[in-house]
């Protein structure tokens, strides 16, 4: 008895441990969301504008994060990178899943050659390095925003096919869904009763943790000089534009790298599921 209460409580433990990790990635991700969305109404300035006169200021009254080679406030910088960073991360994570998810449903749902013909397809994806297909894109359009959401949207669609693939086809098997097809109820009742609630909890961790594999994607490119070009405001382009200056000015760089480990950090605790806590 004292075996089973023991192993009750550290499942409790374990649970409780999972929902504050979620909760606390939640409030990480909305006050940067915050910051992204109020921050050029409160700090009202032009992440463009140069004043060569007020170069590499340390943090102050004026300039709350300082001033980058080029006099730019990094406050105002760091707000719009991190308005591009969520927001094309998001999007391109979103845009993965929805024909990943009905792909793989499909896959499921059909069996036989089309369900042979779709892994095949996805096989050969995962055949190309994901960076490196969003690389490919990158160097077809330089600096272009469309390039980098499309290369990741390509690159990330493969994990939803495969995670709602194999969680569909046991739920489908099952002898719930069989049932329900004896009564007479149609396609559309099966994916709303059965496969949805299935699909529901996989997919939002699988959401989180894309969404930040984007997000790093995003800063690497930008890091090497193959992502988005100067003067946009991109959390890599800001780390190798304070690079050279690390010495005189530390707190440049130290800005678009607590902002790009926040935003990780807050995806990837609100990815984690009961089971990882």
């Amino acid at each position: 008895m004292n075996g089973v209460t023991s192993l009750q409580t550290f499942i409790n433990a374990a649970s409780t441990r999972g929902v504050w990790r979620r909760r606390v990635g939640m409030a990480v991700l909305l006050a940067v969301a915050a910051f992204a969305g109020l921050g050029p109404v409160l700090v009202g300035i032009d992440p463009a504008q140069q004043s060569l006169a007020d170069s590499l200021l340390p943090p102050g009254a004026a300039h709350w994060l300082g001033t980058d080679v080029l006099g730019r406030s990094v406050l105002a910088r760091l707000v719009y990178a991190a308005q591009l960073s969520l927001g094309l991360a998001l999007l391109a994570a979103v845009t993965a899943a929805v024909p990943g998810v009905l792909l793989g449903v499909t896959a499921s749902w059909l069996g036989g050659k089309w369900e042979r013909a779709l892994v095949m397809l996805a096989d050969a994806v995962m055949s190309v390095p994901g960076l490196l297909l969003v690389l490919l894109f990158a160097a077809l359009a330089p600096g272009q925003h469309w390039a980098l959401y499309l290369g990741l949207s390509l690159s990330l669609w493969v994990e939803y096919f495969r995670v709602s693939r194999a969680t569909s086809r046991p739920v489908l098997a099952g002898d719930a869904v069989q049932a329900s097809r004896l009564l007479g109820f149609g396609s559309l009742y099966l994916l709303r009763r059965h496969l949805l609630p299935a699909l529901a909890p996989v997919l939002g961790t699988l959401l989180a943790f894309s969404a930040a594999q984007a997000v790093l994607a995003l800063a690497a490119l930008g890091f090497i000089g193959v992502g988005l070009q100067p003067p946009t405001p991109e959390l890599g382009l800001m780390m190798i534009e304070f690079l050279p200056h690390y010495e005189e000015a530390p707190w440049l760089i130290a800005a678009p790298v607590a902002l790009l480990m926040l935003l990780v950090l807050g995806m990837m605790l609100l990815g984690a599921d009961e089971e990882g806590a």
